[in-house]
């Protein structure tokens, strides 16, 4: 039995590609049997692309897997996947590693998992074009070349020839993108492509997955966490919960109009970047059900603001809503559908005249009316600069160069803000965060806190002095808490190590941080692994806390956590902030979130700082074009506003951070000084740009002609 090649027929044909009924799938487990995927179904025509959204363990991924065959044997798996006149699942694996790469192409998320690291990138694309076509060495050689071409790499025809070690994120991802085209597919699998990428690479691999889709003409799945990049690439979109599809639609219905309660709170739950609002975020309280012995009941009804008894007595079937759009015969979906008693009465967000999620208060710092000026400094850096030896040899180690992590950046935080510290991965963020976290004295430059110059810390009272007011929480709160110790113990380890020694004052610290931080301090006496990921960063916030610090480093401390558990956090942290009165330096990737929760914001790059200022100033009129780049790669949930507004494309990937010659550091990807007169360029490329800006005016950036007034003739 072998799969039939689809015609190349356009989108529209009432005859889909891939048809999916009934999917099921199940794992046993020391639990019982998980339902991992409880009957989903979905077309999905050539040419179209088809969205599924949802948080950790709703399924996405298992469904995916049961299309390719890779689920293992131990799978209990039932339904229909057909392809060509074919039910996938009557295949075994060798038929099915005849489809896999040749009539259905996967991306991963992790493009370094997914190469072999001991053959050429070139290689390996050979490898998949003659396993599946009759082709010479010399010819799969010269379209491996062409394909690398196709998706963006920079000489190809050398690169071919390179490991995937010698590759950036974004290019490996380029290369995957490659092996999975290059017999021209009908269908793509696209699994959290760009999770792992900094915000230019991930607009550069939508735009290479567009491009790879028109070539080839196949249909794409696109499982993604980011509702902006199911907004600005779907056709169709499926919200899965709980192993099963919750609502499907349209792309634009969905977002116009979403009908499930669940759908609404992933909506309200995510900042966006071009949202000035104040207002807070709106989080789905409580955790996705453990799959396992699942009542007859609708599975998001413990979390539901607009639960009936009735929801509780059946599981709601998937069907139509009546009125919402009218039944297509090409998309992936027959109108809009959800699986919701409740979802005929809701329109535009609310169940009559009142929301179906209320948006919660935001509380106000009582320092907002302070000017900033007149606000004590919690933290200052002032030329700070660190540099790590370039060595070669194996035995005998001489230094041939430097690498310039951070150099020479200049910051100040005040009492009760938050700075935002964005760039992409390489910037200098975390080193500068670790020089700052170290206390140590910087090579160049000073360090102050609270006042405190780190270079005069002498002895060891002094240093733990300063380390009580600056505290840090981590980007994997599971990896940043010992999984031995209970919460009790994690939370009074800071405290006994400033001295405190009373249990009885230990228990009654404890109980208000947990209370602090929207804990039951009951649950005290719990190990790590008993908690959501959610309530686990939590513990590590309140572990900061104990010891009442002024300043807290947040390092990523939201991108591990699904974005109904995001919100809750975002908005913990700034009631702390006007509670407490606390200062944070909150390091990100994702703009929106930086957006939301920062007062100000500083863009690195190359280890300088080349735009600084208030946040609605930086965001609403950046000047930097690297700045401008990163603010238009950042995806809008809002399928209109994101399919029609200007993206600024970054071509290549950073520089050397070994040079440290005079110039913009920025000037090889830097769209501005393609239109820059010779004179101009010039001097971008022997004078390195110093942040600057009007006489008394807070916004900076370091561009010689950030101003468009400037590009005259010098």
């Amino acid at each position: 039995m072998i799969v039939q090649r689809a015609e190349s027929h356009e989108p529209g044909t009432a005859t889909p590609l891939l048809s999916v009924r009934d999917l099921q799938v199940a794992f046993p487990s020391e639990a019982g049997r998980v339902e991992a995927v409880r009957g989903i179904s979905f077309d999905l025509h050539r040419g179209s692309t088809l969205g599924i959204v949802g948080e950790s363990g709703s399924g996405k991924s298992v469904t995916s897997m049961a299309v390719m065959g890779l689920l293992p044997d131990y799978a209990a798996i039932s339904g229909q996947i057909n392809m060509g006149g074919v039910n996938l699942l009557d295949l075994d694996d060798r038929m099915m590693s005849k489809v896999r790469g040749r009539d259905i192409g996967m991306i991963f998320q992790d493009p370094l998992s997914s190469l072999t690291p001991i053959f050429s990138i070139g290689t390996q694309i050979v490898e998949a074009l003659q396993i599946h076509q009759d082709i010479s060495s010399a010819a799969a050689w010269k379209r491996a070349v062409e394909l690398l071409d196709l998706v963006g790499i920079p000489n190809p025809d050398k690169r071919a020839k390179g490991f995937p070690h010698e590759f950036s994120g974004g290019m490996r991802q380029r290369a995957v993108i490659a092996m999975a085209i290059a017999n021209d597919p009908d269908l793509i699998i696209a699994d959290e492509p760009t999770t792992a990428l900094d915000v230019t690479v991930q607009a550069q691999i939508l735009e290479v997955l567009k491009a790879a889709q028109r070539e080839t003409g196949a249909a794409v799945i696109m499982i993604t966490h980011d509702l902006g990049v199911v907004a600005g690439s779907a056709d169709d979109v499926i919200v899965m919960y709980a192993g099963r599809a919750v609502e499907q639609a349209p792309v634009g219905e969905l977002f116009a109009q979403p009908r499930m309660p669940y759908t609404i709170g992933l909506m309200g739950a995510i900042p966006r970047l071009d949202d000035r609002a104040e207002d807070a975020l709106v989080p789905v309280k409580g955790t996705p059900p453990l799959l396992v012995n699942l009542p007859d009941a609708c599975p998001f009804a413990a979390r539901c603001p607009i639960v009936l008894d009735t929801c509780r007595s059946g599981e709601p079937p998937l069907a139509r809503v009546a009125g919402a759009g009218a039944d297509t015969e090409t998309g992936a979906t027959a109108g809009h559908l959800a699986a919701c008693l409740r979802a005929g009465e809701i329109a535009d967000g609310n169940l009559g005249d009142a929301p179906v999620y209320p948006v919660p208060e935001r509380k106000e710092t009582r320092l907002a009316v302070v000017p900033r000026e007149e606000r004590a400094e919690v933290l200052k850096l002032s030329g700070v600069t660190k540099t790590f030896p370039l060595t070669q040899g194996a035995l005998l180690k001489r230094r041939v160069g430097s690498v310039y992590a951070v150099n020479g950046i200049n910051l100040d935080i005040r009492e009760g803000e938050t700075l935002g510290l964005v760039g992409e991965s390489g910037c200098g963020k975390t080193t500068t965060l670790l020089e700052i976290m170290g206390l140590n004295t910087p090579e160049k430059g000073s360090i102050a806190i609270a006042g405190t110059d780190v270079a005069g810390l002498r002895r060891k009272q002094e240093i733990s002095a300063v380390r009580r007011d600056i505290q840090m929480v981590f980007q994997d709160p599971m990896g940043a808490l010992d999984p031995r110790m209970t919460v009790f113990d994690i939370l009074a380890e800071p405290l006994r190590a400033i001295g405190e020694r009373d249990e009885e004052a230990l228990a009654g610290r404890i109980e208000e941080l947990m209370g602090l931080v929207g804990l039951d301090p009951e649950h005290r006496d719990r190990f790590p692994a008993a908690f959501s990921g959610g309530q686990r960063q939590r513990i590590g916030i309140a572990r900061a806390l104990a010891t009442k610090p002024k300043l807290l480093v947040l390092d990523e401390p939201v991108s591990a956590l699904d974005v109904s558990v995001q919100a809750g956090v975002i908005n913990l942290l700034n009631d702390l902030k006007a509670e407490l009165g606390l200062s944070y330096l909150f390091v990100a990737h994702d703009l929106s979130v930086v957006r939301h929760i920062s007062d100000r914001v500083a863009v690195m790059y190359l280890g300088r700082i080349v735009e600084i200022g208030a946040i609605d100033a930086v965001f609403d009129n950046p000047r930097h074009p690297y700045t401008k780049a990163l603010l238009s790669a950042i995806p809008l949930p809002d399928p209109v506003a994101e399919r029609t507004r200007e993206r600024i494309l970054l071509k290549g990937d950073l520089p050397s951070p070994t040079d440290d010659r005079p110039g913009c550091g920025f000037v090889s990807r830097c769209p501005l000084h393609q239109t820059l007169t010779e004179p101009q360029k010039d001097r971008c490329r022997g004078d390195t740009p110093e942040l600057a800006g009007g006489e008394g005016e807070d916004h900076r950036d370091a561009c010689h002609f950030a101003d468009k007034h400037t590009l005259v003739q010098l």
